[in-house]
């Protein structure tokens, strides 16, 4: 394969574009490098890429000539469109920038792949279920009530995705990640936020009792579903990628006290209108068409992590950089 990632430098983009390589494929991409957390992370990711040889392209998937160059350029027959404005609670301060980056771009990305020869994979999220009370999330429930603005341009994407499809027969497969995590994951996550407040000994913030679950998924098994994805050969789908184990916050602040030897310092906060109570997958689907099954417990997942962020605070602090959450810009809690 020869696959062209976008938002190649974000967290599952990295993962990816490094299996891909690893595996033996022809690998380039782009990233925006936008400032919704410190670049100083995508930065440091690219610098990881760049040592197998993949080097992403600095420009937004709105700039049609840039983009239109690097396709022309590199000929993939591959396209793994990960590259979207990220958060929920951001969406009510830059409402803008979510249709700018998650529906704009994706039409531009469209428009320039119609009359190409190549399969398309893309992102979309858990969150597209919404207010949905029917558990697990089934591909086959309508997500017709999205909680907030994020949610709202994933379900856009995956509808407008489907109109190329019928009008111009682009094969596609879009895929419906729930809360990944793990090593070089987005600062404004719980998980990532919750280890940086207990192995500083500061105070870390729940929303309500602590009782909301989300389905954690750890990026091995994310990507995995993708290599997968790629190589499947359907015209269109639809899947979900979960840990199919859905862990309250309680839960999840439990074990990472375990694993760091701290005791969180909570305060409350009521829950914000934007999140939804519980996500949790049906991976019926998965396993049947990509013999999706995620093998990394919430456990060993979040171990990996711990021990990721201590040795890069580790570096940060021999170099004299800042680490890439004590520049975020923004208040997120996912």
């Amino acid at each position: 394969m020869r696959v062209f990632v976008t938002g190649m430098a974000g967290f599952i983009g990295m993962h990816a574009a490094r299996r891909l390589a690893q595996l033996g494929h022809a690998v380039a991409g782009c990233d925006s490098y936008n400032n919704y957390y410190n670049p100083a992370l995508k930065r440091a990711r690219a610098a990881e890429l760049a040592k197998l040889g993949v080097m992403i392209e600095p420009f937004n998937l709105c700039d049609g000539a840039a983009l239109k160059e690097a396709l022309d350029r590199f000929r993939p027959t591959h396209i793994l469109h990960l590259a979207a404005q990220a958060g929920v609670r951001y969406a009510r301060e830059v409402p803008l920038s979510y249709i700018e980056s998650n529906i704009t771009g994706w039409v531009q990305l469209l428009e320039l792949c119609k009359e190409r020869n190549v399969r398309m994979v893309y992102a979309s999220s858990s969150s597209v279920y919404g207010l949905s009370q029917q558990v697990p999330f089934s591909e086959e429930d309508s997500a017709l009530k999205p909680a907030n603005l994020y949610a709202a341009t994933k379900r856009s994407k995956e509808l407008i995705g489907f109109s190329y499809h019928h009008l111009y027969q682009m094969p596609m497969v879009g895929l419906r990640f729930f809360t990944v995590y793990g090593p070089w994951g987005r600062p404004d996550m719980a998980y990532y936020k919750f280890t940086k407040a207990l192995l500083e000994e500061q105070p870390l913030t729940i929303f309500g009792d602590g009782s909301m679950q989300r389905d954690f998924t750890y990026i091995d098994d994310i990507v995995d579903g993708i290599v997968a994805a790629l190589q499947l050969n359907v015209s269109w789908e639809i899947l979900n990628l979960g840990g199919s184990h859905p862990y309250s916050v309680l839960e999840l602040l439990a074990a990472l006290e375990k694993l760091t030897g701290k005791r969180g310092l909570v305060r409350s906060e009521p829950v914000s209108s934007d999140e939804v109570k519980t996500t949790w997958a049906d991976l019926t689907r998965s396993h049947q068409l990509l013999d999706y099954r995620p093998k990394i417990s919430l456990e060993e997942g979040l171990g990996s992590f711990v021990d990721w962020y201590q040795e890069r605070q580790r570096l940060e602090t021999l170099s004299g950089e800042d680490s890439p959450i004590d520049r975020l810009s923004v208040p997120g809690n996912r």
